[in-house]
């Protein structure tokens, strides 16, 4: 990478690439989707932004085999509501817009395991979005495909505090509250099965203290609260508890060094948990 230090390298690829996809965030903006227009805001060449981006990948496709190992994971692929043929869309923030992230990965497991699989991937997850954010280009980004299923994602950054405003949260939590609630009457008018609701993870704060990127801090008093709102949904609730990166907090290992976003045995554990729980629902039929 001629034009960074090896610094500036090791951010990119731990903190930068994985979460930034220009199409999502300019999508009027021509050159749009083209590697290198990416590769020249990033400072490296394209060659070298495609090698990322394959290892990215790959690393999910892996984490998706390690998945397919396990007996239990098996046995709930043979029960999902799922023929191979559907549109799988999901709305969130940058946990979610993860290249090697939990949707990612579930993608790959779901290619893999299920035969004849032509599945229709759309992750119209963003960085930073809140719930107000992701609820503006709710119809853009994912009803305009028509989905089978939509995930939903949200509520992480609605908990955010401004360093400079530590006293409340970036969403007063009625305002996430009516934001799910038009997410969900929008949705049920036009998608058949059930919303697939995914809690918000606990942070890390300790590690999001000492991350120099973070102008924010989230705890989980806060978070807690957004978990509440989810769990109340109609449709599938994924982890209600927000105990999946571990059953007596938060484990280190489960989260890159910034102490939000999550490892790849941290998405392992949200594709475990959605899995065993898809595998309980009903699809509806016309």
């Amino acid at each position: 990478m001629s034009e960074n230090s090896e610094e500036i390298k090791a951010i990119l690829e731990q903190f930068t690439i994985p979460f930034f996809h220009l199409e999502k965030r300019y999508p009027l903006m021509p050159g749009k989707g083209k590697c290198e227009a990416e590769a020249i805001l990033l400072g490296m060449s394209n060659k070298e932004l495609k090698t990322l981006r394959k290892n990215i990948s790959e690393n999910a496709r892996q984490a998706a085999l390690e998945l397919l190992k396990e007996e239990e994971i098996i046995e709930a692929l043979d029960k999902l509501p799922l023929d191979g043929s559907e549109t799988i869309a999901v709305l969130g923030d940058s946990i979610t817009e993860d290249g090697q992230g939990w949707f990612e990965i579930l993608k790959y497991m779901l290619e893999i395991s299920i035969e004849g699989a032509d599945f229709t991937f759309i992750n119209a997850a963003i960085g930073d979005n809140t719930s107000s954010s992701a609820l503006r280009r709710l119809d853009r980004d994912v009803l305009i495909y028509e989905p089978d299923w939509v995930f939903v994602a949200l509520g992480t950054y609605d908990a955010t505090k401004l360093d400079i405003v530590p006293n409340r949260t970036i969403s007063p939590l009625s305002e996430t509250w009516e934001n799910f609630e038009s997410i969900q009457n929008v949705i049920t008018e036009f998608v058949k099965n059930p919303i697939v609701w995914i809690t918000p993870a606990p942070a890390i704060v300790e590690l999001m203290n000492e991350h120099a990127l973070f102008d924010f801090t989230i705890h989980e008093e806060d978070l807690q609260q957004v978990r509440q709102l989810v769990a109340g949904k109609d449709g599938v609730i994924i982890d209600s508890l927000g105990n999946r990166m571990g059953s007596e907090g938060p484990e280190a290992w489960n989260y890159i060094a910034d102490g939000l976003h999550h490892s790849l045995s941290g998405h392992m554990n949200t594709v475990r948990s959605i899995i065993k729980k898809l595998a309980e629902a009903e699809p509806t039929t016309d």
